[in-house]
């Protein structure tokens, strides 16, 4: 594996997941009830059960979340990158649509105090996940076809994931909890 294809695969999966974030914020756009209806599955299933812990403990939840969902990224690879991409477009759909309803709520300057801080850090580490993913399901199309030894290829790339995306988690989880809501209290 080259840092090209590296490059390639994280590419396709920032188009991806560009498409469903794009899809996400019209379907809003469209008929906000989608955008509050999005938003109250996520108060209900992830924010009211994260929301009253001490700020470091919220930013090691917060990495260990956004570590398991590029964990099965990554993982999802594995089923030839199929739960890769759907991953990579529920989440797309869903940040469209969360980010859409805010953005009619609150105006483009929240959307992006709350989204770069850590989003600088976050989405590329989801997308680098991607795109080790769908590589591992290239790996495995290429052994399939006798071309290629799927395990051999996957612990480059497993350590190309605990070397890069990780540590991008772990920052941008510290400056979730710690430094975005500053930026926001100023925002607002």
């Amino acid at each position: 594996m080259s840092e090209h294809s590296l490059a390639r695969a994280t590419i396709s999966a920032g188009i991806l997941f560009a498409i469903a974030v794009g899809l996400g914020a019209f379907a809003v756009a469209r008929d906000p009830a989608v955008g509050v209806e999005v938003m109250a599955l996520f108060r209900d299933q992830v924010a009211s059960q994260i929301l009253t812990d001490s700020l470091p403990i919220l930013a090691v939840r917060i990495f260990f979340n956004n570590a398991t969902t590029c964990a099965l990224l990554f993982l999802g690879g594995a089923a030839l990158g199929i739960i890769t991409v759907l991953i990579l477009a529920v989440n797309g759909l869903l940040i469209g649509a969360v980010a859409e309803l805010m953005q009619q709520q609150q105006g483009s300057l929240f959307i992006a105090a709350a989204l770069i801080p850590h989003g600088i850090f976050e989405i590329p580490s989801f997308l680098i996940a991607g795109g080790l993913g769908l590589l591992l399901g290239r790996a495995l199309v290429a052994e399939w076809h006798g071309y290629g030894d799927a395990a051999a290829a996957a612990v480059p790339l497993a350590r190309l994931f605990l070397r890069i995306v990780i540590p991008l988690l772990a920052v941008a989880a510290v400056v979730e909890v710690f430094i975005t809501p500053v930026i926001l209290s100023i925002v607002i």
